[in-house]
């Protein structure tokens, strides 16, 4: 039994030796396989080392990168944290507000706010904490003080968590953007008053049109009871207040027909220092003495073409307006000078093209206008004097004459400061072919028996020519249309056609052509309630044909009828006849394309 147990103890000590060496073993052999030589092992590790390193210089070259895009970048890039402390400053935000990086990081936001708007900038940074994206105008501060217009885009910033941990702005300078809209809104505010006042001109056109037709009436029937009514001196003053009234309701036809542009004037080369030397005079007896007048000459004369009257008009318009606005006294200065606009003068109406033109400015220290005002003080009937003080024509006037002459006008007035308009008329380079003609003068020339053809759809107008030319010593064939005085010309014949040249059925420059082609070398003269200037602008008459503008008075037409009988119109008739072939009066009337057929046509 004990050599039993011996044996199993040495048993069990050789197996725990052997366990033991087999354990040595084992570790033995783990540690020279672990430091065998295993170049493919080794060469994986450095391949993963390298591809991290790779992408970590990629990271830093992207990350330097946007940092330089961020830097050199117009706009203003700025973040804060959540209480609004500035943590990023590029250059765009250096160069729009004024401080460098180092001024403003650590500081907060508000040092771009005036006290004003700091509490919307409180605001913003609520919202944004909330987590919204905000896009908005704002006004903020430079450093030296000067406002800004900005444009400003806010994001929250986040962590990997999605965690907002402050917020990124990016501000952009709208300021010059904001004056391009604005110079956009007021060339379209402009382009607007230029499209108004055209209308306006062609209704207060057709206005005058259908008036000076009740004033030929009412005129010459005036004057046929007042030579009947020789020996009654009561009536013959009643006459003469009748006379009077209409007397007045032709200028303000007249004025009327300024505006349109279509009234009958006489343009010519003048000096506006000697416009300015002949009104001064008449002004002095008429301001009072209570307002000082001064007016300054140009050194060099200001030669333009226009038609005196209408500029002297211009000057007593505009300085009676000015009196009236200084009730108490005060200064007004007429000035004449050169000016040059530039591509941005944008505030003449109409608008004008750069160059140098002569410049006539009235300037007053009266009560002045309230934008609202002045605005519309170019339209006509418009008026903010007393009910019976004014009629609205004056300054619709001056822009008429102004418009007519290729100028431009401007208005600028402060309430309680004054009132000061700036009138810019072209300068001639070169003087202008012919002159003005003169005015008629002499005894009234009588007819000897000549038959005219009388068309005049109003009719009890056409009475009144047909009456003034038979005591005139003509004989008369009266119609009220153009197929009604082709049919008498076919039974009678005529010596000449007086015809008018608005008419419903057929207008008179198609009637003249049809009776041009039966009578060549026909002596022809034309009437209108619209002048001559709106007519031969529009092309419905051409600039040379005789025509006689209502209303008119007996002397009047006779004397342009004597001379459109005897004037030599052969030759310029022949040249009509031959131009039918291309595009005649009668088509461009039929096509509707003057303003006085689409005027016609209308309901």
């Amino acid at each position: 039994m004990p050599v039993q147990i011996y044996v199993l103890g040495n048993t069990v000590i050789m197996v725990a030796f052997a366990a033991i060496a087999i354990a040595i073993a084992a570790i033995a052999g783990l540690y020279c396989w672990a430091r065998r030589p295993d170049p493919g092992g080794q060469y994986l590790l450095d391949a993963a080392g390298a591809r991290e390193r790779a992408a970590q210089d990629v990271a830093d070259r992207h990350r330097a990168t946007l940092a330089a895009v961020v830097e050199h970048s117009e706009e203003a890039i700025m973040g804060t944290t959540l209480n609004g402390t500035l943590t990023a400053w590029n250059g765009g935000a250096e160069r729009l507000f004024g401080y460098t990086a180092a001024e403003a990081l650590g500081r907060p936001f508000s040092i771009i706010a005036d006290a004003a708007h700091q509490r919307d900038q409180r605001d913003i940074l609520d919202r944004l904490a909330r987590g919204e994206r905000l896009r908005y105008d704002a006004r903020r501060v430079h450093k030296d003080g000067t406002p800004l217009d900005v444009s400003v885009s806010a994001t929250p910033v986040t962590d990997s968590y999605g965690t907002i941990i402050g917020f990124a702005f990016v501000g952009r300078d709208i300021r010059s953007a904001k004056a391009a809209a604005e110079r956009r809104r007021l060339i379209e505010e402009r382009t607007h008053q230029a499209q108004r006042m055209e209308s306006l001109g062609k209704l207060a056109g057709g206005v005058a049109h259908d008036f000076n037709n009740i004033l030929a009436i009412i005129v010459n029937y005036t004057a046929f009871a007042a030579e009947q009514s020789a020996g009654n001196p009561a009536v013959q003053a009643d006459l003469e207040n009748v006379r009077r009234a209409a007397d007045r309701a032709i200028s303000l036809t007249h004025q009327l027909l300024v505006f349109t542009r279509g009234d009958t004037i006489q343009p010519h080369d003048l000096d506006l220092n000697a416009s300015i030397d002949e009104v001064e005079a008449m002004l002095r007896r008429t301001i009072g003495e209570h307002i000082q007048l001064i007016t300054k000459r140009s050194p060099a004369p200001l030669t333009i073409h226009a038609d005196g009257g209408q500029i002297q008009q211009i000057l007593l318009n505009l300085s009676l307006n000015a009196r009236d606005a200084m009730p108490d006294g005060g200064t007004l200065v007429i000035e004449a000078g050169r000016a040059t606009l530039d591509e941005h003068q944008i505030h003449t109406q109409p608008p004008l093209g750069a160059g140098t033109y002569a410049r006539l400015l009235v300037c007053d220290t009266g009560e002045g206008m309230a934008p609202e005002v002045a605005r519309h003080i170019f339209e006509p009937f418009y008026t903010t004097k007393p009910h019976g003080r004014g009629t609205g024509l004056g300054l619709a006037t001056v822009y008429g004459v102004v418009t007519e002459a290729g100028g431009g006008v401007n208005v600028y007035s402060e309430e309680g400061v004054g009132t000061t308009f700036r009138v810019y008329l072209p300068l001639v380079t070169e003087p202008a072919a012919g002159a003005a003609a003169p005015a008629p003068s002499g005894a009234v020339p009588r007819g000897r028996g000549e038959t005219v053809l009388v068309v005049e759809d109003e009719p009890a107008l056409g009475r009144i020519v047909a009456r003034i030319l038979t005591e005139g010593g003509y004989q008369v064939q009266l119609a009220v249309s153009g197929p009604e005085a082709l049919t008498l010309d076919g039974q009678e014949g005529c010596d000449m056609v007086l015809t008018d040249v608005i008419m419903p059925e057929m207008s008179g420059p198609r009637l003249v052509e049809l009776l041009g082609q039966r009578h060549p070398g026909l002596p022809v003269l034309f009437m209108s309630g619209y002048s001559d200037g709106l007519l031969g602008s529009h092309n419905v008459l051409d600039p040379d044909i005789a025509f006689i503008e209502k209303p008119f008075t007996g002397d009047g037409l006779l004397r342009a009828v004597d001379a459109a009988l005897h004037a030599d119109r052969r030759t310029l008739l022949e040249e009509s006849a031959a131009e039918t072939a291309g595009a005649s009066t009668e088509d461009r009337w039929r096509s509707g394309s003057t303003p006085s057929a689409r005027s016609a046509r209308a309901p």
